[in-house]
């Protein structure tokens, strides 16, 4: 006998068929596989190849999605299948991005946590989402408004004041269909994600596509009976899925079939983390985290800035130390590599809306963050390289509210130095990466300045301050001389410190750091 509420179990197949032209979808997960429907997305490919439908759709998702090879949105990277594609992120996919530079649809940029943000206002039927994430930035309308081709006309931001104070209004996007992913699904729909890494926007968006009168399907690895997700895991409701797709070969990431210690199942022993050898990144990464404090609540974002917790961890003062990613976890130390956006030994994992709320709140006290340009007032740009459409991810959301932001990076572009002695020499000078004039703003230093954030950029070489009158430049490492090794490698004079400060000798040796050089620890 049935209940009328048992769900349809489809083929991947079966589920793209019910995905008519026209229609606007948006994708869950993340990265490189978390949570993310890549079965679902083949079969759509496959199915547009092979038919030319569906077409001209809207695409909505909050993070990169793609390995940067074959899977993700490279399945969906076909002219004519997009109208529109609205992105937080790009550069997981590369042949979309190049479809984005080559106006074979309107490309937008939103920010990561907004685009969340706009999942739960489609849910809640309002019309839109107000906050000054963005101001300044390339995605205000005073700027490029988020537009990244020439085929995106029109306005998806808009500027609003209220109360005498500036605001960006992001207008609500139905979504029609939701495509997401878990671990288990009973024969009611339930979604279950306790083997997951984090637990992403699913419920929201699955919400918005019920609000919207549209389907939700879900793709899971395992179908269980009613009764076999403990209420307390499932993420999803029943009652805003409509289709499931079972999956078993799909794993917690694209690389990783199953880590217990990202989902919470087990802790990783210290033991088993990897040495962090001592190079430029390592220098870098050491410096930085002499800004640490106890009980700090920070952000650690992707590639450079990651090796702050391992510093932390190293110098036994991770426990004092309350490490996020925008991804929904607290504590732990952040996976690395295509991994990133899971973490190891985490003590709490949120839904992303839940941490974007925080992050947008600003409840992050320090963020440690990436760079691929910084021009004289502080300005940065990650989300440009050249022609190469990359996107923002949640990098706005975090930089923009946090207390402290200390950019971490080399001083520049293919530079070559060594290490020896406690000193820095360069043998070859690299491309600037300080520049004039950023070729995109993701990070504005005059909001920062108008807003009292304390700014640091620090690098191999020397570390830079954000002042009211812009980037300045505080210490040189030992061995380097302003002249001869860091004014051919910027691309502006900067103001200089007076008296000019030294890193210390220590961040060049192989020995554990002293704990005099933490000024909140020593």
């Amino acid at each position: 006998m049935t209940t009328g509420l048992e769900k349809s179990f489809v083929s991947a197949d079966e589920a793209a068929a019910r995905i008519g032209d026209g229609r606007t979808i948006a994708i869950g997960g993340s990265g490189s596989g978390h949570c993310i429907p890549d079965i679902l997305l083949e079969a759509l490919g496959r199915r547009f190849k092979a038919t030319g439908h569906p077409n001209h759709l809207t695409l909505v998702h909050a993070f990169g999605v793609g390995d940067q090879k074959s899977r993700g949105l490279q399945h969906l990277a076909q002219p004519g299948l997009f109208r529109r594609v609205i992105g937080g992120h790009w550069s997981m996919a590369p042949r979309m991005s190049k479809l984005a530079a080559a106006n074979e649809f309107e490309a937008y940029n939103v920010p990561a946590g907004v685009v969340v943000q706009l999942f739960h206002a489609a849910a809640a039927g309002s019309p839109g989402w107000m906050t000054e994430v963005g101001l300044g930035t390339f995605i205000d309308p005073r700027l490029e408004g988020g537009k990244l081709n020439a085929a995106a006309r029109e306005d998806i931001v808009e500027l609003i004041e209220r109360n005498g104070r500036e605001y960006l209004f992001y207008p609500a996007i139905p979504i029609d269909v939701a495509l997401i992913q878990g671990s288990t699904a009973d024969e009611h729909g339930n979604i279950g994600m306790n083997r997951e890494a984090g637990f992403w926007h699913n419920c929201a968006m699955a919400q918005a596509a019920r609000t919207a009168g549209g389907i939700t399907i879900a793709v899971v690895k395992e179908r269980v009976a009613v009764g076999g997700i403990h209420a307390r895991d499932v993420r999803v409701p029943g009652c805003f899925v409509d289709f499931v797709v079972v999956d078993p070969q799909a794993g917690q990431t694209f690389q990783t079939h199953f880590e217990p210690a990202y989902s919470g199942d087990s802790r990783k022993p210290d033991s088993e983390f990897g040495d962090f050898p001592l190079d430029a990144r390592k220098v870098i990464a050491r410096r930085a985290a002499l800004e640490l404090a106890p009980g700090t609540v920070l952000n650690v974002g992707f590639g450079v800035p990651d090796g702050v917790m391992k510093v932390a961890r190293e110098q036994g003062i991770a426990s004092t130390l309350v490490p996020t990613i925008e991804h929904g976890q607290f504590g732990g130390i952040p996976a690395e590599g295509l991994d990133f956006g899971a973490t190891y030994n985490s003590e709490a994992i949120l839904e992303t809306g839940h941490m974007f709320d925080f992050y947008q709140g600003r409840g992050v006290d320090q963020a440690y963050l990436g760079f691929l340009e910084i021009d004289r007032e502080g300005n940065v740009n990650v989300s440009k390289l050249a022609d190469t459409i990359i996107g923002t991810g949640g990098f706005i959301d975090i930089a923009q509210k946090a207390r402290k932001v200390v950019f971490c990076g080399t001083l520049a572009v293919r530079a070559r130095t060594e290490l020896a002695n406690g000193s820095v020499r360069f043998v070859k000078h690299g491309k600037p990466k300080f520049t004039e004039t950023v070729n995109q703003v993701t990070f504005s230093g005059r909001y920062a300045r108008t807003h009292g954030q304390e700014v640091l950029y620090v690098t191999e070489a020397a570390v830079f301050r954000l002042t009211g009158q812009g980037v300045r430049l505080e210490e040189v490492a030992p061995g380097i001389d302003i002249e001869r090794d860091l004014m051919p490698q910027l691309g502006f004079r900067p103001s200089m410190a007076d008296p000019m400060g030294v890193m210390a000798a220590e961040l060049f040796c192989e020995d554990a750091l002293p704990r005099r050089l933490f000024r909140f620890y020593g």
